[in-house]
């Protein structure tokens, strides 16, 4: 090799800006032909060099556009461009839903005006000693304000949704007074309402089952008193479950996204590129930067409807713990014991509260959920679906137990006890 390099001539100065740019862009092309019959040559390809080597290649290296999916969905995604090796052609067309430099400016523009900034005044005893501040988002035209429950409710009557009165503040500058309807802790989801003579703006509400983890989100509101604020970042996780975070009491799942999120962010939408709400942010870990969480709007619209229907949210209670099963658990479950069910899908029960509705129904550790309320399950997501609010009524369930024994329950939930 060393004799190969001391063989190399550089006949020019051009010649040695070639080397350099080889060197310097890590994207020479090298031949080898090695033939019994002939001298061992090795070839060298260098694009041709410009004015500067910043027009080295006809194409940016990477660019964003948008993804083409087989189903139909426009998601912004970062693409490489490839350089034309024949004719050295640049190739600067993109896609027309690609993610440029106005995309996330589009959406916040589009969600802006609706979000609001909410003041709370705390007090004890009757007497004021500050105000909480808060986020929240406009959903209705006819004032219906989208927020979080812990910053508006009053905590020393847990139990009971707070009927107290907040300021809310426009972006355009108008205050009006608010009244909390509802609110519920478990999920930290609250309803305020103002009335305003003059039209409101509302953000529309989008969907959060479609999103996926790398999924580009913004986070609107006003941290530290500071109204306008937007920031940005992607979906680290679309399902963190709050047992991952230690809280306890009924299970429930979360969006994770790395959003900056601070004091006063609280209640504020998290909006998708198309200026969509896709959930409410409430919270962040402190000891962490970049780790956020809101709760996904599908299970906001779920907690609407209950405040519509029932005026708080009515939560089905079994006494069961559950696992979601899948391929993997499953064969390592049959090989610690081979009379684990023969299934392919279900949910494990692996414990059983006494004195629960599951209990007296017949509920043992062990048993394997394949349906409920006659339709099969594969998560524990799905039993809560199907639930929904049937607090007092029979539901049937079939589990597969071990030896693939099928037995068939029924059992009647309660309405969970607030606090738990």
């Amino acid at each position: 090799m060393r004799n190969l390099l001391r063989n190399l001539a550089i006949s020019s100065r051009s010649s040695l800006l070639r080397a350099v740019a080889v060197a310097t862009a890590g994207s020479a092309l090298v031949y080898s032909n090695i033939d019994p019959n002939s001298r061992p040559t090795i070839s060298i390809s260098v694009p041709r060099i410009g004015n500067s080597l910043t027009e080295l290649w006809g194409t940016p290296l990477f660019s964003v556009g948008p993804a083409t999916s087989g189903q139909g969905d426009d998601l912004p995604h970062f693409s490489r461009a490839a350089a034309d090796a024949e004719n050295g052609a640049s190739n600067s067309k993109h896609n027309s839903h690609c993610l440029g430099r106005d995309s996330i400016a589009n959406a916040a523009a589009k969600v802006g005006p609706a979000v609001v900034n909410i003041s709370v005044p705390q007090g004890f005893h009757g007497l004021t000693v500050g105000r909480s501040i808060a986020s929240g988002t406009i959903i209705d035209s006819d004032g219906t304000i989208l927020t979080c429950a812990h910053a508006v409710v009053d905590f020393q009557g847990i139990r009971v949704s707070s009927k107290g009165k907040v300021e809310v503040t426009l972006q355009d500058g108008r205050t009006f007074e608010g009244t909390v309807l509802n609110a519920d802790l478990h999920s930290d989801i609250a309803i305020v309402k103002i009335k305003s003579k003059l039209p409101l703006p509302t953000a529309k509400l989008g969907s959060s089952s479609k999103l996926r983890p790398g999924d580009w989100v913004i986070a609107v509101g006003c941290p530290l008193s500071l109204q306008n604020t937007i920031t940005a970042g992607i979906v680290s996780c679309v399902d963190r479950k709050s047992s991952d975070l230690g809280l306890g009491g009924m299970r429930r799942e979360y969006l994770q996204t790395d959003c900056a999120i601070n004091a006063g962010n609280s209640g504020g939408p998290l909006v998708n590129i198309d200026g969509e709400i896709v959930g409410i942010n409430i919270m962040k870990v402190l000891a962490a930067d970049g780790v956020s969480f809101a709760v996904p709007i599908d299970s906001v619209f779920k907690i609407i409807e209950h405040f519509k229907k029932n005026g708080r949210v009515v939560r089905p209670w079994l006494g069961l713990k559950m696992i979601d099963l899948n391929e993997m658990i499953i064969a390592q479950l049959k090989e610690r014991d081979p009379t684990f069910p023969n299934v392919d899908r279900g949910v494990l029960v692996p414990m059983v509260t006494p004195g629960s509705p599951a209990d007296r129904a017949g509920f043992h550790p062990g048993d394997v959920v394949i349906e409920f309320d006659g339709k099969p399950v594969a998560s524990i997501k799905e039993i809560i679906d199907i639930m929904s609010d049937k607090v007092g009524m029979p539901l049937k369930v079939v589990v597969k137990r071990a030896n693939d024994v099928v037995v068939t329950l029924t059992v009647t939930p309660e309405e969970a006890n607030p606090d738990m």
